[in-house]
């Protein structure tokens, strides 16, 4: 368990393991400690910056260097950490560098942060960075032991301001939601299955504490799904020797300022079903539920923040796998609300759980609805694996756009063309076509599908297809595998809902 600390000090004078400096570029290109870490360049004197460029530092985020203390400073190790340009930090440029760090630290039990932390929304991203950047998953892994630090001292003038004590307290509630995204999504499909996740999910309820209002935990069964009209839901998952299943989450604060809707796609693992995909397309279809995951980890961090906005979450859970009895191309499902779907193609299994679960929430009545999902290939094509797609309505997408700068969440809005609304009712035998052949603008077919079973309620749609799964390296904050993307941006955005219109 690691314990973070925010005081005021001098980074020169601090007795730790590691402690770290921000270094920047200036608009001549010479090299500056950032703010926080000047009495560590005091204590160096003039040999700082030219042992800094005899090592070939340049200051490039995401940039670490060991530098040697000797009897310079107290500390064991000094790390510099690249910040880029001087009039370019950002709260994002901070949240990136602390997982860096966090990644660097080797075996340190602790560690003194004299970054520039000299106002709240600083002072969060920094320790969710630190947070996030520490996260490994080796739940798998014989003898593995996951990277932890002791003790992390935030250095910082704002170390007696309320807001920054509260700002270190909401970091950690939205990392550890951010890692337990990460966590479920990471797990293999054959040990994470509808039934399974949706009694973790339970789990997680019956362990809250304290004595106020608790997220209400319901898993709806087969049956029950039956009874619902869930033909999306239950038409997905025929084909799988594990049935459905969908969890409901309802967070009522008492003196709520608004009601969000939240809807996340639970697909643990996707085979493509009869219109099966190759061999290495399902290669980590396990992450294809972090839609899921997603939602309810923002839920219950939102719940734990106790924000006074009311949350209704849907996550509709279903394997989607070939066999005798599995969803055939041209069969016509009916969905929650009445509406029958053509299905033409069993890969695009995604949009029907959804459906269900949009109208589920739609007859919660709540002021807006996001729904986030590893939807479309498309998507990927669009904007690679760092970037989601946004789609839904202005005033919804703007707020959600806001909510994603705060939280460095990157994403990037898409239209939905009259030409996608026209082609998803361009069907002889239903109500919707569930896809057509088109090889272009599937993400923008997608999102029209959804469009209509959200009837006049404010809505977003997040495609979360690449920025869900991290095929390549770390960077910044975010770790190999699974990222546990929109959980931050949705507690954003659920926090500006609390807080109410700002004009």
């Amino acid at each position: 368990m690691t314990t973070y600390t925010l005081r005021k000090g001098s980074p020169a004078k601090t007795r730790t393991d590691v402690v770290v400096v921000g270094v920047v570029r200036t608009t001549k290109g010479d090299l500056e400690v950032a703010t926080g870490g000047e009495d560590v360049a005091a204590a160096y004197g003039r040999r700082f910056k030219p042992l800094l460029s005899s090592m070939a530092f340049r200051g490039d985020p995401g940039e670490v260097l060991r530098v040697p203390t000797g009897d310079t400073l107290p500390s064991g190790q000094l790390l510099a950490v690249g910040l880029g340009a001087a009039d370019g930090v950002t709260t994002e440029t901070l949240r990136r560098a602390a997982g860096t760090v966090a990644r660097s630290l080797g075996n340190a039990a602790s560690v003194a942060l004299a970054l520039p932390l000299d106002e709240p929304l600083r002072v969060r991203a920094v320790v969710e960075g630190f947070v996030s950047g520490l996260y490994s998953f080796t739940s798998y892994k014989s003898g593995a032991e996951p990277t932890s630090v002791a003790e992390v001292t935030l250095l910082s003038p704002t170390a007696r301001d309320a807001d920054a004590v509260a700002a270190v307290e909401q970091a950690q509630v939205v990392a550890a939601a951010v890692a337990r995204a990460r966590d479920w999504t990471n797990t293999p499909p054959n040990d994470l299955y509808p039934e399974v996740f949706a009694e973790q999910v339970a789990d997680l309820g019956r362990q809250q504490k304290g004595k106020g209002p608790k997220v209400a935990v319901e898993v709806l069964e087969p049956e029950q799904l039956r009874e619902l009209s869930c033909g999306g839901i239950l038409g997905v998952g025929q084909g799988s020797a594990r049935e459905p299943r969908l969890v409901r989450l309802t967070w009522s604060p008492p003196g709520a300022r608004g009601h969000l809707a939240l809807v996340g796609k639970g697909i643990t693992y996707d085979s493509g079903g009869l219109s099966i995909k190759s061999g290495s397309s399902m290669a980590t279809m396990k992450f294809d539920m972090g839609g899921a995951a997603a939602v309810i980890a923002a839920t219950f961090a939102i719940a734990e923040l106790g924000l006074p906005v009311a949350v209704t979450t849907y996550a509709p859970m279903a394997e989607n796998m070939p066999g005798g009895r599995a969803m055939r191309p041209g069969d016509v499902l009916t969905m929650h609300d009445g509406q029958t779907v053509e299905v033409t193609n069993t890969d695009a299994e995604g949009r029907l759980i959804l459906a269900d679960a949009l109208a589920m929430a739609v007859e919660d009545g709540p002021d807006a609805i996001v729904d986030v999902a590893t939807l479309t290939g498309g998507c990927v094509v669009a904007l690679g694996e760092k970037v989601a797609g946004l789609m839904g309505d202005d005033p919804t997408t703007a707020a959600l756009t806001e909510a994603a700068e705060r939280s460095g969440e990157l994403l990037w809005r898409l239209p939905i063309p009259e030409e996608s609304r026209r082609a998803v009712v361009d069907t002889k035998v239903a109500d919707v076509l569930q896809a057509n052949w088109v090889r272009w603008g599937g993400t923008l077919y997608a999102a029209a599908f959804l469009e209509r079973f959200v009837g006049d309620v404010p809505w977003a749609h997040l495609d979360i297809a690449g920025s869900a799964w991290n095929s390549g390296g770390a960077w910044g904050h975010v770790t190999p595998g699974a990222t546990g993307y929109s959980v931050t941006t949705l507690v954003e955005y659920a926090a500006a809902l609390a807080a109410g219109p700002t004009d």
